[in-house]
């Protein structure tokens, strides 16, 4: 099955804020942005079905490229930042801050998830994906969804993994 991933666009937030699984507005290039993504989309239709996370950023873009009620499912969320949801990173502080810095890859958000959880989620939506007769598949969701289902996937290795993250409004492809 080949599965078209597809990052929102741009949010209406300070660059450098942690915002998670916060329901964030868009920037005001919405229309400009999503317009190239629809365009990009058109070379992979049809679909068997399309999926979404069910924040606003992913659902309205996938209203914009022809999918206004698309299968929503919470475990194509982005990453949960627990305390940290809505701050900048320069301001999160201390010697927990420093460690995750240096181990994002494992550590949770104080109060929130860390990596091997969303990738555990992403997974899972994954695995039962691949149940299904499906040839191929929209799912508009956010960057660390398309890192995990690409590490799920083999395109590329943790070590490179955000070496691999598609802009915002980029699509990714995987087969499963």
């Amino acid at each position: 099955m080949e599965v078209i991933l597809i990052r929102h666009t741009s949010v209406d937030v300070p660059r450098g804020t942690c915002y998670g699984q916060s329901d964030v507005p868009v920037a005001e290039t919405f229309e400009q942005e999503a317009a190239v993504t629809k365009q990009a989309l058109a070379e992979y239709e049809p679909f068997d079905q399309v999926f979404s996370s069910p924040l606003t950023r992913a659902t309205r873009l996938a209203a914009y490229c022809g999918y206004p009620r698309p299968r929503l499912d919470n475990r194509l969320k982005e990453m949960y930042m627990g305390q940290w949801e809505m701050q900048r990173y320069d301001d999160l502080q201390g010697p927990y801050a420093e460690q995750w810095y240096n181990d994002y890859m494992h550590l949770p958000t104080p109060g929130g998830e860390g990596f091997p959880d969303l990738y555990r989620r992403v997974a899972n939506f994954l695995d039962e994906l691949r149940q299904q007769e499906y040839r191929r598949v929209a799912i508009f969701a956010h960057g660390g969804v398309l890192i995990s289902a690409g590490l799920y996937a083999g395109r590329f290795t943790a070590e490179h993994a955000w070496d691999n993250l598609a802009p915002f409004g980029g699509i990714q492809t995987i087969e499963l």
